[in-house]
């Protein structure tokens, strides 16, 4: 990949976004020395949706909102949250190329992800679109299709952060404290909204 700007993806669900994303994508701009870190939280998460129940958008797009406050180089994209239908990761780049044919997209995703990638949707023609970028973190269990290991990427030296928005969520059900666990506007908004109390065994499980 030549030419044009140096742009990063970070997608997901983000329900709730915390201090491990943001770690990633400070990482990812250092590490790749990135224009830019568009976050794109997910509008209908496929593989999810069937297991859960996932937090309204207008709520996950205000999170993040708020995490990436006051980042010049962190940027809110609406790209899937504005799509009707499934949230496909190929379908976003695929529309981002169209739209910037110059621009050099990386694709940047967390251990856990790339042990999975297999599973995502035309994942090999997505892997032609853009740079993959994974987060390195010791002990992570490797990709389970061997097509995904032999393709090339770049590795984002990440701190280990235990952290996960399963957890989070958790948590706050349980009335616990997250304030270490997401950016503090995150948290303001969490409890301001009433999010993530009571969930029922079905909302929790992932």
């Amino acid at each position: 990949m030549t030419g044009g700007q140096r742009v990063g993806l970070l997608g997901g669900t983000f329900d709730p976004v915390h201090n491990a994303h943001v770690a990633l994508a400070r990482a990812a701009l250092e590490e790749l020395r990135l224009a830019e870190v568009r976050w794109i939280p997910a509008g209908q998460p496929w593989q999810k949706t069937t297991t859960r129940d996932v937090t309204p958008a207008v709520h996950r797009v205000a999170m993040v909102e708020r995490a990436i406050a006051g980042e010049p180089h962190f940027a809110l994209d609406r790209i899937e949250v504005d799509r009707d239908g499934p949230t496909f990761t190929f379908d976003t780049v695929r529309g981002l190329q169209t739209t910037h044919p110059t621009t050099q997209w990386f694709l940047i995703i967390g251990a856990d992800q790339y042990a999975t990638l297999h599973t995502w949707h035309d994942w090999r023609e997505l892997l032609a679109l853009v740079t993959l970028a994974v987060a390195n973190r010791p002990g992570a269990a490797p990709p389970v299709d061997a097509a995904v290991l032999r393709h090339p990427h770049r590795a984002v030296p990440l701190p280990m952060l235990d952290i996960s928005s399963t957890d989070i969520r958790t948590r706050v059900a349980a009335g616990q404290d997250i304030s270490k666990l997401v950016p503090a506007p995150v948290a303001s908004y969490i409890d301001s909204q009433g999010l993530y109390r009571g969930m029922n065994k079905r909302s929790n499980r992932s």
